[in-house]
C-alpha cells in the first residue's frame, strides 16, 4: 500500500515524490525531541545568516565575522543537519537518529567550525599546521564526503574522492595528466585550513548570496505566493488551446523566481498542472515532459537563477546585474518557445481551452493583455527611473521617503486584495471545467510583487551587493508574512485577528526552518565542489586540461563545445546544478576561452559560463538519471525514462541556444550599438526560436514535410547567426601585418564606433614553444598613435612583418590580456566597411513567408471548412 496525501491529486504516489525530493528536504521523518531539534537548528541557521548579512553587527560593534569565519559556521550548520536529517542508509533509521549519527554530526560540525574556533591560532602558523590541525582537516574531509553522500548521493562524493586521489597519486598517473603529487600534510592544509579548497569561493557564495535567496523563496512560498502565481497563470492562459500546459510553463517560470530548483518546481507546480494537463487531453508522458521542460528552465529565469548564477559573479568578475542582463534574452525566448511548443502539441491533438466564468469579448481580451503588458513595463520603468530620479533629487534621504511610501503602497494593496475572495489551493483531483476571472485573481496578490520590486530596486538603483539586496528583500518579506493575515482579517472585518497574528508568526518560523533545511544540500555541495577547485590550484591540472582537450578535439572549437556539453550533461545526471557548474566551469571554461582565442574566436567569459550553466540544468531531464523527470513521472504515472526523453526533446531549443550565443554574443546583449539593434536582435531571436521549435515538432500551420522542417531549421540558423553567411560574402575584418600596428591604431582611433583592436600574437609557453592566439585590447587615449600604443602597455619595434614587443606596462590592458615581454604581434585585424549583416534576414523571412503560404494552402485543401490557421 502506497503512502497517500489527502491533499494530493489522484494517481500521485506521494512516496515516490518524497523519495525524489529527499536530496532537497531531508530524508528523515522524525518525531519527539529530535524533530524539535531539527526544527530549531535550521531556524537558528536562518537567523545567523540574516545577522551576518545585515548592517547590525557593524552598528552595535558585535558579532562581526570575516568571510572565512562565516563560511566555517555556515558549513558547521550544513554538516550537522546532513548527518541528523539524512540516514546513513536509505530505509533505515528513518524515524529516529541513532547515537552514532549524533557523534558524527557533532564531529563534522566541530571540524567545519575549526577555522572559526581556532582562527587566531591558525593565522599565527600559516602553512605550518600542527598535528591537531591535520587530524581535524583529514577527518573533516572524510566527514564532508560522507555528508555529501547522504544528502546528495554517490556521484558528487565519487567525483571529489577521485580528485583527492589524483592530488595524492600524481606521480603514478598517465604522462598526459601526471604531476609531482602532494603529501597528506599539504593536501589537508590546502583543502581544509585555507580558502583555496573547501572554504573557497563556492562555499563563500553559498554563505553570502545563496542562503538569503533560498530563504526569500521559502518565505514567498509560505506566504502563499506560489499558489497565487499558479492561479494567475491559469486565469491568463487556461482559455487557450492546451491552456493548462501553457499555464504550467508560466507558473513554473514564476516559481523559478521563488525556488531556482527544477525538482522543487516540478513537485510544487506539477502536482496540480500535470493532472489537469492529462484531463484536458495531454498524454501522461507529454504532461510530465511539459512540466519538466518548464521547471528546468525555471533556473534560467532572472532575477533568481539558482546558486550557480551567484557563483558567476565571483568567477567571471562582473556584477550580478550584469549576469541578469546577459541571461535575460535567452531565458525569455526559451520560455516563449516552450509555450509555442505546447500550442503546437495542442493543435496536433485538436484540443480546446477551458471556458471562463464570464467569457470576455475579443476587445476585452486584447485590453486585458495590453493593460497587463503596460502594467509590467510601467512597473519596471517606475522602479528604475522613478526611484533613480528620486535618489538624484533627495540623495541619501530618498530611502526615508521611499520606505514609508512602500509601506503605504503595501497597506493599500492588501486593503484592495481584501475586497476579493481569498484564493483556494488547487485540488488536482477535481475537474477544472471553468476558469476564474483574470482581474479578481490578479488583484488578490499584487502585494507579492513588492518584495521583488525591493530586490530590483536594491540591485539596479542602489547598486547594493546581491547579499545586501537579498537581505532587504527578505526583511520586507518577513514583514509581509507577519502582517498580511492580520491586515486581511482587519480589512475584511473578520474576527480572530489574534489568531491571524499567531498564524503569521508560526508561518515565519516554519519558513525559516524550511529555508535552512533546503540549504543543506547546497551547503555541502558547494563545500565538496570546492575540493575540485582546490585540486586544480594544487596540482595545476587546469593547464593540462587545455592540452588534453585540444588533443581530443583536434583544436576544433565546435567539437570542444560539444565535448564540454556532453561532460556537463554526464556530470549533471548525478550532481546538483551548482556542483556541476563549479566542476565543469573550473576545468573547461578557461580551456574554451583559450582555444577559442587560438582559433580566432574571442569568446566572452560570461558566454562560456552560461554555456556550462545551461547544460548543467538540462541534465535534470536527461535520461537515464534525470531527477526532474522522475519527479514528474511519479505524479503523471508515466515511465520516467520516456518522460525524460520527451522532456529533452522539448528542451532541444534550450540546448541550441548556448551554441548560438557563443558565436553570436548579441543574444547576450553584448556588442549592441543602440535601441534599434536591440529591437532587431530580440525580434530575430524570437522568430528564430519559434521557427526552430516548429521544425522540431514537425508541425507549424499544419503537419510539416521533412523538407519543410529542414528549411525551418535553416531559417532559424540564419536568424540566429546572420554573420555565418554574411562573413563569407563580405568579410568583417581585413588582416594587416603586425608591423603596421601604429598606422592601424591611428586609423581605428578615428572611427567613433571602434574602441578596441584585435591582434594575433605569438607567445612563448613555459617550455619555450611558440603558441599563436588572438586577443582584443581597448584603444587607449593619447595625442599620437605611439602614445596610444604606449598607454595600452606596449612598447616595441617592427621586425619584418611582425612587431616585436620589448616592454609590457605593469597592470596595463596589454598585461591583463596576456601579452608578454618577448612576444610578437603578427596580425592586426581592421574592421571593413560593409552592408549590415541583418540584410540576410530578408531572404530568410521571405522563405519563411513562402513556407507559411504553402502550409496554409495545404491546410485548406485538407480541411476545406477551415479558412484560417488556428491561433
Amino acid at each position: 500500500m502506497t503512502n497517500r496525501d489527502p491533499s494530493a491529486p489522484d494517481n500521485v504516489d506521494v512516496s515516490k515524490i518524497h523519495e525524489v525530493m529527499q536530496t532537497e528536504t531531508g530524508g528523515r521523518a522524525l518525531t519527539g525531541p529530535a524533530s524539535v531539534l531539527l526544527f530549531i537548528v535550521p531556524l537558528v541557521w536562518s537567523l545567523f545568516q540574516l545577522w551576518i548579512a545585515s548592517p547590525l553587527p557593524y552598528i552595535v560593534n558585535f558579532g562581526i565575522l570575516n568571510s572565512t569565519e562565516a563560511r566555517s559556521i555556515h558549513l558547521a550548520f550544513a554538516t550537522f543537519l546532513a548527518f541528523t536529517a539524512f540516514p546513513m542508509f536509505r530505509g533505515r533509521h528513518d524515524t529516529h537518529i541513532p547515537w552514532f549519527d549524533w557523534i558524527l554530526a557533532l564531529a563534522a560540525s566541530f571540524s567545519a567550525a575549526y577555522l572559526f574556533l581556532f582562527y587566531d591560532q591558525l593565522s599565527e602558523r600559516p602553512g605550518a599546521p600542527i598535528t591537531q590541525d591535520l587530524v581535524v582537516a583529514l577527518g573533516g574531509l572524510v566527514l564532508l564526503l560522507e555528508a555529501t553522500r547522504r544528502a546528495l548521493g554517490l556521484p558528487l562524493t565519487v567525483v571529489a574522492a577521485v580528485f583527492i586521489t589524483y592530488s595524492l597519486a600524481g606521480p603514478w598517473m598517465p604522462d598526459v595528466i601526471a604531476h609531482k603529487g602532494a603529501s597528506l600534510n599539504k593536501l589537508a592544509s590546502h583543502q581544509w585550513l585555507g580558502t583555496e579548497g573547501v572554504f573557497g569561493v563556492a562555499l563563500g557564495v553559498s554563505t553570502t548570496f545563496v542562503f538569503l535567496f533560498v530563504l526569500f523563496g521559502a518565505l514567498l512560498e509560505k506566504a502563499g505566493a506560489g499558489n497565487y502565481f499558479i492561479k494567475v497563470a491559469y486565469a491568463l492562459l487556461g482559455h487557450m488551446r492546451g491552456g493548462p500546459a501553457k499555464a504550467a510553463v508560466v507558473s513554473s517560470g514564476l516559481s523559478g523566481v521563488i525556488s531556482g530548483s527544477s525538482i522543487a518546481n516540478v513537485v510544487t507546480t506539477g502536482t496540480f498542472t500535470i493532472p489537469l494537463m492529462k484531463r484536458v487531453g495531454f498524454p501522461a508522458t507529454k504532461s510530465g515532459a511539459v512540466e519538466v521542460a518548464a521547471s528546468t528552465n525555471g533556473q534560467l529565469t532572472p532575477p533568481i537563477m539558482g546558486a550557480a548564477a551567484f557563483l558567476m559573479v565571483e568567477y567571471v568578475g562582473i556584477s550580478y546585474l550584469e549576469v541578469i542582463k546577459h541571461a535575460i534574452l535567452p531565458a525569455l525566448i526559451s520560455y516563449v518557445a516552450l509555450i509555442y511548443i505546447v500550442h503546437l502539441e495542442a493543435c496536433k491533438l485538436g484540443m480546446k481551452g477551458i471556458e471562463r466564468l464570464n467569457k470576455p469579448t475579443l476587445a476585452q481580451r486584447m485590453l486585458t493583455w495590453v493593460v497587463l503588458l503596460l502594467g509590467l513595463i510601467i512597473l519596471s520603468f517606475a522602479v528604475y527611473y522613478g526611484i533613480g530620479w528620486t535618489k538624484t533629487l533627495l540623495g541619501d534621504a530618498a530611502v526615508w521617503v521611499l520606505g514609508p511610501l512602500l509601506l503605504v503602497v503595501y497597506m493599500a494593496l492588501v486593503a484592495y486584495a481584501a475586497k476579493f475572495p481569498p484564493l483556494e489551493v488547487d485540488d488536482g483531483s477535481t475537474d477544472m471545467t471553468q476558469l476564474p476571472e483574470v482581474a479578481p485573481t490578479v488583484k488578490t496578490g499584487l502585494y507579492y510583487l513588492l518584495p521583488v520590486v525591493v530586490l530590483v530596486w536594491c540591485l539596479t538603483v542602489e547598486r547594493f551587493s546581491p547579499q545586501l539586496s537579498a537581505f532587504w528583500a527578505t526583511l520586507f518579506m518577513v514583514f509581509i508574512v507577519l502582517t498580511q493575515r492580520p491586515l486581511l482579517a482587519f480589512f475584511r472585518k473578520h474576527e480572530g485577528i489574534g489568531k491571524s497574528i499567531y498564524q503569521g508568526w508560526s508561518e515565519l518560523l516554519h519558513a525559516f526552518a524550511t529555508g535552512g533545511r533546503n540549504m543543506v544540500g547546497i551547503g555541502v555541495a558547494t563545500a565538496t565542489a570546492g575540493i575540485v577547485v582546490g585540486t586544480v590550484t594544487l596540482t595545476g591540472i587546469g593547464l593540462v586540461m587545455t592540452e588534453f582537450v585540444e588533443f581530443i578535439s583536434g583544436g576544433n572549437l565546435m567539437l570542444m563545445l560539444i565535448f564540454t556539453a556532453l561532460i556537463s550533461l554526464l556530470l549533471g545526471m548525478g550532481l546538483p546544478t551548482t556542483a556541476n557548474y563549479i566542476v565543469v566551469s573550473t576545468l573547461m571554461a578557461p580551456v574554451i576561452v583559450t582555444l577559442g582565442a587560438e582559433n580566432g574566436l574571442l569568446v566572452p567569459l560570461i558566454a562560456v559560463h552560461l554555456f556550462v550553466f545551461y547544460f548543467g540544468i538540462l541534465a535534470d531531464d536527461t535520461p537515464p538519471v534525470g531527477l526532474a523527470a522522475y519527479a514528474a513521472a511519479a505524479i503523471s504515472g508515466a515511465d520516467p525514462i520516456r518522460t525524460g526523453i520527451q522532456g529533452f526533446a522539448y528542451d532541444i531549443r534550450t540546448a541550441v541556444l548556448p551554441f548560438m550565443f557563443i558565436f553570436n554574443t548579441q543574444l547576450l546583449l553584448i556588442g549592441l550599438t543602440g535601441p534599434l539593434d536591440l529591437v532587431i536582435t530580440i525580434v530575430s531571436a524570437v522568430v528564430a526560436i519559434l521557427a526552430f521549435s516548429a521544425a522540431t515538432q514537425g508541425y507549424w500551420l499544419t503537419r510539416s514535410h521533412k523538407w519543410e522542417s529542414a528549411l525551418l531549421i535553416l531559417i532559424a540558423f540564419t536568424l540566429f547567426r546572420p554573420g555565418f553567411w554574411w562573413d563569407r560574402i563580405y568579410p568583417e575584418y581585413a588582416e594587416q601585418p603586425g608591423a603596421q600596428i601604429v598606422d592601424q591604431i591611428e586609423v581605428l582611433a578615428e572611427d567613433p564606433e571602434v574602441d578596441y583592436v584585435v591582434l594575433q600574437v605569438t607567445l612563448l609557453d613555459i617550455s619555450g614553444d611558440e603558441r599563436s592566439t588572438w586577443m582584443q585590447l581597448p584603444i587607449a587615449e593619447g595625442g599620437t598613435p605611439e602614445e596610444r600604443l604606449m598607454n595600452m602597455g606596449i612598447e616595441g619595434s617592427p621586425d619584418g612583418d611582425r612587431y616585436a614587443v620589448d616592454f609590457i606596462g605593469f597592470d596595463s590592458p596589454a598585461e591583463r590580456a596576456g601579452l608578454e615581454f618577448g612576444s610578437t604581434i603578427d596580425v592586426v585585424r581592421v574592421p571593413q566597411e560593409r552592408p549590415p549583416r541583418e540584410l540576410v534576414y530578408i531572404p530568410a523571412l521571405a522563405l519563411l513567408a513562402l513556407l507559411g503560404w504553402l502550409q496554409v494552402r495545404r491546410r485548406r485543401k485538407e480541411n476545406p471548412s477551415e479558412t484560417a490557421p488556428a491561433t
